[in-house]
């Protein structure tokens, strides 16, 4: 029998779960939401927990999606953003597509389940304004992660009045739950297991051989209309260099793509991402920097040309821990000098958390 979010809670407790305060009220706010959805009930809304990194809001979330008896469905906010933009190119020259595609998804699912909300591109920002006020009116729930509160997404982003309504229509239909007990639980003790190297080249090419034993080839990789040079390659295991992999103008579907493909992704030559030389303002928005405009009277914080490798680098580690699949790096420095300061520090915090649960034999299976 599936048990309820706070039915769950208690039974990881009695398993030797720390009790935490923060996670015993979202619990408790998730199984209100499920009640009410058992029960029938209409206008819910949903819920929205967001904290630092480490809190348990995703297996939170989980435990929430788990249990639900009415369709659901549960995605990275990445996955999700990938399906609107690839849905609403397909009702290109229907009249209000937006409100075609809400009415679309309402009527397959009741919630929606959206882990690591998180608005950086313009485009996004302008179409979650309004697809959200959609989804709402169409009665779906929404449960949803995130490491800022509503009002604390896309906060400098240009043009940030369009996603204004976003914010309004969360903040009115959400239960909006801090999760921040104060303690990053994927630091929880447990079996270590190595997948992070420093200035070690031989330790990938052993771990290839360990992981690919009838060998593998050198072949390029097609990825995003391009081809990237490989170290290794077999059918289920990928091993890069970081600058044939992150150097490139990839983005987050990209690495989707390579989760797909891969159950093992083995990376080397990872620099130490922050410093190097600076360069003009980027727009909010740019894929990666690799389109600058003239900010004007904006400001943006700048970005070092690394941070083009460093936001591929991020979107990586996020795909690969979303999907449990392990990532192997030999890095030129150890994780917490990787990238500090500069315009990526926060969300480099989260990357910095999950590369530390990598290290635990029980990520990935």
């Amino acid at each position: 029998m599936t048990l309820s979010p706070y039915a769950a809670y208690l039974a990881a407790l009695d398993a030797g779960f720390k009790d935490d305060a923060a996670q015993r009220r979202a619990a408790e706010w998730l199984e209100q939401c499920q009640r009410r959805l058992h029960a029938g009930e209409r206008d819910i809304g949903g819920v929205y927990l967001w904290g630092p990194v480490g809190r348990g809001k995703t297996w939170l979330m989980d435990l929430f999606h788990r249990g639900l008896s009415v369709p659901a469905r549960r995605l990275h906010f990445h996955h999700f953003m990938r399906w609107v933009h690839r849905r609403l190119f397909q009702l290109t020259g229907t009249e209000d597509p937006l409100a075609q595609l809400a009415a679309e998804l309402a009527a397959e699912v009741r919630v929606l389940c959206l882990d690591e909300l998180f608005v950086s591109d313009i485009g996004d920002a302008m179409l979650l304004g309004r697809l959200l006020q959609q989804l709402f009116a169409e009665g779906l729930v929404l449960v949803t992660t995130s490491n800022q509160p509503p009002e604390g997404l896309y906060a400098e982003g240009f043009n940030r009045d369009r996603f204004l309504p976003a914010v309004a229509a969360m903040a009115e239909r959400m239960r909006v739950v801090a999760v921040d007990g104060g303690e990053d639980h994927r630091l929880h003790p447990g079996a270590p297991r190595q997948r992070y190297w420093v200035n070690d080249p031989q330790a990938l090419a052993t771990l290839f051989a360990e992981l690919a034993p009838a060998g593998g080839g050198r072949d390029s990789l097609p990825l995003g209309h391009r081809q990237i040079a490989v170290q290794g390659r077999s059918e289920a295991v990928l091993w890069c260099r970081y600058a044939d992999l992150c150097e490139q103008p990839l983005a987050a579907p990209d690495f989707i793509e390579l989760c797909d493909r891969f159950r093992h992704i083995l990376l080397g030559g990872v620099p130490r991402l922050s410093g190097g030389r600076r360069q003009g303002a980027i727009a909010r928005g740019t894929e990666d920097g690799a389109t600058q405009v003239a900010a004007g009277e904006r400001q943006l914080p700048p970005l070092s040309r690394q941070d083009d490798g460093a936001r591929r680098f991020i979107a990586l580690v996020d795909e690969c821990y979303d999907r449990g699949i392990p990532l192997w790096l030999e890095a030129e420095v150890p994780p917490e000098e990787l990238y500090q300061g500069g315009a990526l520090a926060f969300p480099f915090r989260r990357t910095l958390s999950r590369l530390r649960e990598m290290q635990l034999a029980r990520f990935g299976g």
